[in-house]
């Protein structure tokens, strides 16, 4: 009887003990960014310069923002002040997280919206929705330019690392991210490295180095417009070839829109076209959260 009950008292403790392992943060580490990361943050970057990649973001649709799912939380980011995002936790307990980065705006009403949304969708996975920009979140078009240009590559590396020491080595991490942030769901799946599962990026800038990209533990999604005269038609065939000579597996869906198309914000946004292409990242996600 007394062996009986020490054994069930073990195999407790084992499972308190896993179930706490699942959510105990580690230590977060101070990233460095290597140049081809940094060379593909910093290509983007360069399109604020022009006038016409400014005109072509804008904000003039309305959305329902009443009431939002997640809450705002913050943790530790090594070299510097602590991170923020926006998180919405998956209403069972799981290790499986979706990183999702904002686009160039900052972390505003239109991520959290997206971020609910894929809550709804993927059910038991945890979002997190992180700031890159500390808390500054642009609603001009020059806002939002100098918030993209001043934006430090390794301090949001870091506040990546900051998440993934937050979510703990256990977790299984997915990335998603729109224009800015698109770019930046690639720089995610190579910073987290075999915690990676999977990656979308809508219209965003890919890194071109094949060695980097080698280093990839998942194969990625890629949503853009033939319409988009930055992440353009050539840019997005490079990539493919660069994929392909790295041996990791991307599969691109192309639309005839233009950047931005899947923003219900914006003034590009093309209902038919977004709503496909988020039934395509949906699809994606589950298999790779599954």
């Amino acid at each position: 009887m007394k062996n009986t009950t020490f054994i069930s008292l073990l195999l407790l403790l084992s499972g308190l003990s896993a179930l706490l392992a699942l959510h105990t943060p580690s230590k977060p580490e101070k990233v460095v960014l290597c140049h081809a990361d940094v060379e593909a943050v910093r290509k983007f970057a360069l399109f604020t310069n022009e006038v016409e990649f400014r005109n072509a973001h804008a904000m003039t649709r309305t959305l329902n923002t009443d009431e939002f799912m997640g809450k705002r939380i913050s943790f530790d980011v090594a070299g510097g002040a602590k991170g923020e995002a926006y998180f919405v936790p998956s209403k069972k307990k799981s290790n499986k997280y979706l990183f999702v980065f904002h686009e160039w705006w900052g972390l505003n009403d239109y991520v959290r919206n997206e971020s609910d949304r894929l809550s709804k969708e993927l059910k038991n996975v945890n979002i997190i929705a992180l700031d890159l920009y500390d808390g500054k979140v642009g609603t001009t078009r020059e806002e939002a330019s100098k918030y993209m240009k001043a934006c430090d590559p390794d301090r949001a590396a870091s506040i990546i690392s900051g998440a993934q020491a937050y979510v703990g080595k256990e977790a299984k991490i997915a990335t998603i991210g729109w224009c800015f942030g698109g770019g930046w769901s690639l720089q995610s799946a190579l910073l987290l490295k075999q915690q990676a599962v999977g990656c979308v990026i809508y219209y965003g800038m890919p890194v071109q180095d094949v060695d980097r990209l080698s280093q990839l533990n998942c194969d990625v999604l890629g949503i853009f417009g033939e319409q988009d005269k930055w992440i353009n038609p050539k840019v997005v065939a490079e990539f493919e070839g660069h994929m392909k000579e790295a041996d990791k597996g991307l599969a691109v869906k192309m639309y005839k829109a233009n950047h931005a198309f899947a923003n219900p914000s914006s003034d590009r946004y093309v209902e038919a076209d977004a709503q496909n292409a988020n039934q395509e990242a949906l699809m994606y996600l589950k298999k790779r959260l599954k």
